[in-house]
């Protein structure tokens, strides 16, 4: 049935972490072709975000809640959405593929279902990009993503139709027209890249040595998440911690809080290879990709090449400042020269001609199925709860009420337990593999 062009679209999302859940809940409100009632619906997990990261995100939901993998399949059996976004990890998103055409099996009039990437694509570009297929529309951030998504698939054999050209939604901002007083130089920190303790405290050095070479800039150390906190990515050696003890310069500050709000008194973005530069490149604020680890996939910020923003701290000290190339900025979707209120025409245009389809929408219909992956599906569907067919594994986490006050207790314990494992006991094991 066509969907009524004045009430508002019925919206969830569906997200496993607090950075997915900002990409989530942006896209969906700047695809939608109208306006929008959104139910957020978190994953429970390792990265489930905290209260103040959600806070700190600074994007708002009409509900939330926290679900296991059958809870948000029993709730999408129940609830009439005209839209889901899944901002989830590959495997999430094709379990939850798999998961939804089971329950939507007798629904002709299931929901147009979204996915993508929060940010670069810079590592297991297939083995992501066919754990997504099956969704109406996946999401390409640039137009180079858009044409790496479609060889992929074409590649495999797989219909390629879905992959929609958009931009990375949590752009914006006023752009930046001059020098702050004092010059503000911020590093963007990075859960995990580098990995190494003594890769991240040579940067922290760095920084150090920054600010003490320029004591009339004020140099910030913007960090993701406070100790025992998760995001996307495991954090195994917070900055935070490695900071400890030393004799930070009175001009060198260790800064929490939205990425944006940051940015708007910032001249120079320093960092490996975080998203966070091309929201800088964004407002035209100068930014440099690091060198000094070397410019290498593991990094990330081979993806930068031939952006003209690499440079090495050495470079940096003695006072350069990157320049961006234009050409490489419009093929990555940073949209700088103003086109970014055009990016999300296509993907709303797309998503208003699927609510309309006479009829309804076809099943769910993923690349990856029992017949063409056996010895993989199974396992990443089972990670989730689920069987081969979609359907919850017996004994699969009670679905349909909240926890009591015990399980509760029990599910924080394990998670610091987890925490404490990643970020304390992991490194001593790895150092004493070293030795």
């Amino acid at each position: 049935m066509p969907a009524s062009a004045t009430k508002p679209l019925r919206v969830a999302v569906l997200a496993d972490s607090d950075t997915r859940w900002k990409w989530g809940t942006l896209t969906a409100k700047r695809v939608a072709p109208r306006d929008i009632r959104l139910d957020g619906y978190l994953l429970r997990g390792r990265a489930t975000p905290t209260a103040r990261q959600l806070g700190e995100v600074g994007v708002r939901a009409d509900s939330l809640r926290e679900v296991t993998a059958a809870g948000f399949l029993r709730a999408m059996r129940e609830e009439p959405y005209d839209v889901l976004v899944l901002a989830l990890v590959g495997g999430g998103v094709q379990a939850m593929l798999h998961g939804l055409r089971r329950v939507w099996e007798d629904r002709p009039d299931r929901p147009v279902v979204v996915t993508g990437y929060v940010g670069v694509v810079y590592e297991k570009l297939t083995d992501g990009l066919l754990l997504r297929h099956g969704a109406d529309l996946v999401l390409a951030n640039s137009r180079q993503d858009a044409e790496r998504f479609r060889a992929v698939y074409e590649g495999v054999g797989a219909d390629a139709g879905a992959v929609t050209e958009v931009a990375l939604p949590f752009l914006g901002g006023e752009p930046h027209t001059g020098e702050h007083e004092p010059c503000t130089v911020v590093f963007a920190a990075q859960p995990s890249v580098p990995e190494t303790r003594t890769d991240r405290t040579y940067l922290l050095d760095r920084l150090v040595r920054h600010a003490r070479l320029h004591p009339e800039r004020e140099v910030l150390l913007k960090l993701r998440s406070r100790p025992g906190e998760h995001t996307t990515h495991i954090e195994e050696l917070p900055y935070q911690k490695l900071a400890r003890g030393l004799d930070l310069p009175d001009n060198l500050r260790l800064v929490y809080g939205h990425m944006g709000e940051v940015l708007d008194r910032t001249d120079l973005l320093v960092t490996v290879s975080s998203t966070a530069a091309l929201e800088a490149l964004h407002r035209r604020v100068p930014t440099a990709v690091l060198t000094d680890l070397g410019v290498r996939e593991a990094l990330g910020n081979h993806h930068f090449t031939g952006s003209g923003c690499l440079a090495s701290w050495d470079q940096l000290d003695a006072g350069h400042r990157p320049v961006a190339d234009p050409l490489w900025l419009t093929r990555q979707g940073v949209a700088a020269d103003g086109s970014y209120a055009t990016a999300f025409d296509t993907a709303r245009a797309r998503i208003a001609d699927l609510l309309d389809a006479p009829g309804g929408l076809p099943p769910l219909a993923p690349y990856y199925t029992p017949v063409t992956a056996p010895g993989y599906l199974p396992g990443v569907l089972a990670r989730h709860h689920l069987a081969p067919d979609g359907t919850p594994l017996p004994g699969a986490p009670a679905a349909g009420r909240e926890p009591g006050p015990v399980r509760r207790i029990v599910r924080r314990t394990a998670r610091g337990a987890y925490r404490h494992g990643v970020q304390r006991v992991a490194p001593v094991i790895r150092r004493m593999g070293e030795l």
